[in-house]
């Protein structure tokens, strides 16, 4: 099966399938360590009220509508650019939000852009693992495997081990465990439970 074939699956087992990918560009290599699958709208297969595309297509979230393997950005309290792997079938929205990475080569690079920090929180973190590799707004639609693009992903020739929870910050459908991690690694960041969330167990 190749890699979009993969990605063209539902959104929990496409994010599972990322831990241990690589994205190559701008100077940096990196393992995808922890990531966070977002399903769609109401009347999709994967209803998912914390998803962008949960209210349908708009121009800021219509690439989450198009072809698995692009490159979904947005940003985070209008300061961090964050960044997903689309998914699904084509016109089905899905994705993968791209949570933490070890920085595998071109640490200098990542260094330079992240700043004094402590290698291992490089990527930790999606607003600083698309800093580290230089990933922009001007990213989104990107199609990550083109091999001419500047940013591109291979996936794990082999399935890595995997832990899961439930997603970071998000106040709807916070219970579900569609966040996905490699475990024993220090580069995945810390869960933390948005303060606007229903008390564990009495959300979706």
């Amino acid at each position: 099966m190749t890699g979009l074939e993969v990605l063209r699956g539902d959104p929990v087992e496409t994010a599972r399938a990322l831990l241990g990918a690589r994205l190559i560009g701008r100077g940096v290599t990196a393992q995808v360590v922890e990531v966070e699958a977002y399903g769609g709208p109401a009347d999709g297969p994967w209803p998912d009220p914390a998803a962008h595309s949960f209210p349908g297509p708009t121009a800021r979230n219509a690439v989450m509508f198009g072809s698995a393997g692009r490159l979904y950005t947005y940003r985070s309290h209008g300061i961090h650019v964050c960044a997903n792997v689309v998914c699904g079938p084509d016109g089905v929205a899905a994705a993968a939000l791209l949570r933490a990475a070890i920085i595998t080569a071109g640490t200098e690079a990542a260094q330079a852009r992240r700043g004094p920090v402590a290698t291992p929180a490089l990527a930790r973190g999606p607003g600083n693992l698309c800093a580290a590799l230089g990933v922009t707004m001007d990213d989104n639609g990107l199609d990550l495997f083109d091999p001419a693009a500047p940013i591109r992903l291979e996936l794990a020739d082999r399935a890595a081990p995997v832990a899961a929870g439930p997603r970071v910050g998000v106040s709807k459908a916070a219970d579900r465990p569609w966040r996905f991690w490699t475990p024993d690694v220090t580069e995945v960041s810390a869960y933390r439970r948005s303060p606007r969330a229903p008390s564990p167990g009495l959300g979706d």
